[in-house]
């Protein structure tokens, strides 16, 4: 038997119906705040994530899907939402003459080769959002609102949002020497990985899963007090908008996030004081990067599968219709072809309909009516279809009417 592949999922019945919810919302939420939906390829030429995301990151040194194509081109399956936008928003050169802010949401499939667990697979989906052409930390309040309001409507209460600034390139600059002065003498007490990133990119090490407790990283330097005044000031202004939404926050000063691109603003939402669902930031860097102009941007990113365990274990209550609204059965033939018609007529004016399908007997079909949980059903009778009449039973009273078969979509328009 043929299964399917480690680190993916089927996503089928109630699970789809909680998604369908969730995207809803999600979408919604979207609207409300002007982004615009925006869907790229699930594969891209390699050197874009290799470039944007970052040589020294994790997800490119390990977790990637890379491979040639027929045409011996690198390719890379899409890893993250980011980088793709990004290309995007170059190649249509939507950079030049900006007189507002362009704004982009997503949903969609992505693909890392990590070890899979409760909340992180190798096919997973990310929803996320991206505002380029603003540098002013109300934008960054702006994103981090939608994040935050996003899990607010989903049912998820006690969320925080993590946050803290990386500085500008001076500060980070100023940041990364005190850094190395520190960790060198401490490198033979950290994981390989460590010593190799800090080679690399040393502020990655602050975001190791391996050291994360250690003594070592809990005395690290901080970025938060190496930032020169102009980006200290940004971050003050930056939490004073925050506080004006009165959006729950705390500042994490250990937190720098796995991506490279990232600058000043970093954050993440975490439920409970425990994991993380999701995780953002500026990257005022990454469209020149790509090949594009100057050009400020701010992101984030929702771990979807992570989110949806989230509010299952806190047994958030989703609105999902689990009955149909009406059932048809019948014995004869000719009952079974006005069952037919009768069905995709129902269904054509907005109500959800069943039918048998298997030539069940009658009492088979009336197992039927209780497990797909119909709030009415028709037994079709050819006596009745003889005078253009159906006798119609609310499941839940057993109350039964007779009408014209003419007039059932008046009937339930007034019922339902």
């Amino acid at each position: 038997m043929i299964t399917k592949p480690k680190g993916t999922i089927d996503i089928y019945g109630k699970e789809a119906k909680i998604r369908s919810y969730v995207n809803d919302v999600l979408d919604a939420l979207c609207e409300k705040y002007n982004f615009d939906r925006i869907e790229t390829p699930v594969f891209e030429d390699s050197s874009l994530f290799h470039r944007g995301v970052g040589e020294s990151s994790d997800l490119v040194r390990k977790e990637t899907y890379d491979f040639k194509d027929r045409g011996d081109r690198d390719i890379t399956l899409r890893p993250e939402g980011t980088a793709g936008v990004v290309r995007w928003f170059n190649e249509n050169k939507l950079y030049g003459n900006m007189t507002d802010p362009v704004k982009v949401y997503y949903n969609m499939k992505m693909y890392r080769y990590e070890r899979p667990q409760s909340g992180r697979l190798r096919e997973f989906t990310q929803w996320g959002f991206e505002l380029f052409g603003s540098n002013d930390p109300m934008s960054d309040a702006e994103v981090i609102s939608l994040a935050y309001n996003a899990y607010r409507m989903l049912g998820l209460d006690n969320v925080c949002v993590m946050l803290n600034s990386l500085g500008d390139k001076e500060s980070r600059e100023t940041y990364r020497n005190a850094l190395v002065n520190y960790l060198k003498p401490h490198l033979n007490g950290l994981c390989e990985d460590c010593k190799e990133r800090f080679e690399i990119n040393p502020l990655r090490i602050l975001d190791c899963k391996v050291d994360a407790d250690s003594d070592i990283l809990k005395n690290a330097p901080k970025p938060i007090d190496y930032l020169n005044e102009e980006s200290l000031n940004r971050f003050n202004k930056l939490k004073d908008y925050l506080d004006l939404m009165d959006i729950n926050y705390e500042v994490d000063e250990s937190l720098v996030r796995g991506l490279d691109y990232y600058d000043h603003t970093v954050f993440e939402i975490k439920i409970n004081n425990s994991y993380a669902l999701g995780g953002g930031g500026r990257y005022n860097n990454l469209v020149k990067e790509l090949g594009g102009e100057d050009m400020p941007a701010v992101g984030f990113a929702m771990g979807y599968d992570r989110t949806i365990l989230a509010l299952a274990e806190n047994e958030v209550s989703i609105p999902i219709n689990e009955s149909i609204d009406i059932y048809l059965l019948y014995v004869s033939e000719s009952e079974k072809d006005t069952a037919c018609y009768l069905a995709q007529d129902l269904r054509l004016n907005g109500f959800s309909c069943e039918t048998d399908l298997f030539n069940k007997s009658l009492k088979s079909q009336f197992k039927s009516v209780d497990r797909y949980n119909a709030k009415y059903f028709i037994v079709l009778n050819d006596e009745d279809l003889a005078k253009d009449q159906i006798k119609i039973k609310d499941n839940k009273t057993k109350e039964e009417e007779t009408i014209s078969i003419n007039d059932l979509i008046d009937y339930l328009d007034i019922h339902m």
